[in-house]
């Protein structure tokens, strides 16, 4: 990736851990990343690279004045939509039933950045880019292939991003998997959303990662032998085969091997 993301496209990644330096080495090892804790001043926020390009971030859970939450945030990983205007995007989320967790903040020269909640109860965050544009590399091994947004209320997320982002929502029209709403931007799938009646009790509102992997079998035995826990074993499904994945830290995430000629985002 050698230009800005589209509006409305997934183009970034990041993980709050209470433990930074155990999250580092669980995901440079299942992946192949380098990444190590960042500079003070950017309050140790470690960006993880591959073959030198940025592909997620990692960051220990704090509050703004550097202190440690009490009680800490749920282990989760954030994706962010990009815009090319965030203050008008956190307006337009708010005047539709979002909810601002994050206002717009200035990343030094890198960007510009907000979190959000959707109507539905799921956290999103949005990164205007100045210097940064997001993840350099995308469709790859150890690199983001899709994200996709579980939600109690598909006809409400639809409506509510359809109005802040130039994204449309109509069902997907791959084989095996009717069940999906695709995120488009400029008619080209960028990511997904699947009801939770769909999936197993007990899974919240959330965007959802998925990386691409050379063997998702090998994937979930190397995680497991790392401590992280099978939340859905690898299974075959239409675009290839794929396994959801709790780290050790708690944080859900997908791993896929696709097989479709086309890979989406």
């Amino acid at each position: 990736m050698n230009s800005p993301y589209k509006p409305g496209t997934p183009c970034w990644i990041d993980l709050m851990v209470p433990d930074q330096r155990a999250a580092l080495d669980f995901y440079c090892d299942l992946f192949g990343w380098q990444g190590e804790v960042g500079p003070p001043e950017t309050g140790g926020y470690a960006v993880c690279t591959l073959k030198g390009r940025p592909v997620a971030g990692i960051m220990k859970a704090m509050n703004p004045d550097g202190t440690v939450p009490d009680p800490l945030p749920p282990t989760a990983w954030t994706t962010y939509l990009s815009t090319d205007n965030i203050d008008a995007t956190v307006k337009s989320a708010t005047d539709a039933g979002g909810t601002v967790m994050m206002g717009p903040t200035d990343v030094m020269d890198l960007g510009r950045m907000a979190v959000i909640t959707d109507p539905t109860g799921a956290a999103v965050g949005l990164w205007q880019p100045g210097t940064f544009d997001g993840a350099g590399i995308a469709n790859e091994h150890g690199a983001l292939i899709w994200n996709e947004l579980l939600t109690a209320d598909p006809q409400a997320a639809s409506a509510f991003y359809s109005s802040i982002l130039p994204v449309t929502t109509p069902r997907s029209e791959i084989p095996g998997v009717e069940g999906v709403i695709e995120f488009q931007v400029d008619g080209r799938a960028v990511g997904g959303m699947t009801d939770l009646a769909q999936l197993p009790p007990g899974v919240t509102p959330r965007w959802q990662t998925y990386f691409q992997v050379d063997h998702v079998d090998e994937a979930q035995a190397a995680a497991v032998r790392a401590g992280a826990t099978v939340l859905t074993p690898a299974f075959d499904m239409a675009v290839g085969r794929m396994a959801v994945l709790s780290d050790p830290q708690g944080g859900a995430f997908a791993v896929i091997t696709t097989t479709s000629a086309e890979q989406p985002a």
